[in-house]
């Protein structure tokens, strides 16, 4: 299975890196992962719901620039479908057996998403109704696809 983590602006925290970096090399035996970094859009601290927009769209994209016609587009939005890590594990192995082995996962901005990118996604994933740093999602988002493959592999990682 190919995954991957398409997402809005460069990671600085060195413990955020430190932790993608660890999943990383525990997911390099059930998958091929690829993260993609978008640059965000420079923004002032207070905008206008069109400004905010703009921003949204500007940033969509470049995230739609990366996603091919063949994967399978999972966007992480509030908004989404809430899934337990068995209902994931659960989804990833469906898409693998039903041949759709290219899944990506969108993680926008800090203002989040725009349509355009919600409208291309064959599938919308909230992670918790409470709102998290974009930096912060990649780490949970791939420690949850690790915790996944382990699922499905029946390890003692998920216990």
């Amino acid at each position: 299975m190919h995954i991957t983590i398409l997402t809005v602006g460069k990671l600085k925290e060195k413990y955020l890196k430190q932790g993608i970096a660890e999943y990383e090399k525990r997911l390099t035996r059930y998958c091929k992962l690829n993260i993609i970094e978008v640059p965000d859009e420079k923004a002032p601290e207070t905008m206008s719901e069109k400004e905010e927009e703009m921003v949204k769209v500007k940033e969509g994209e470049r995230l739609l620039g990366h996603i091919r016609a063949d994967d399978y587009v999972i966007a992480l939005a509030i908004e989404g479908k809430s899934w337990s890590s068995e209902q994931l594990a659960k989804e990833m192995d469906k898409l693998a057996t039903y041949g759709k082995s290219k899944v990506t996962f969108v993680v926008g901005g800090s203002l989040g998403l725009s349509e355009e990118v919600v409208r291309r996604s064959d599938e919308q994933l909230s992670f918790s109704q409470m709102t998290f740093p974009h930096q912060l999602m990649r780490l949970i988002l791939v420690e949850q696809v690790y915790r996944g493959f382990r699922i499905l592999g029946g390890g003692p990682y998920h216990k």
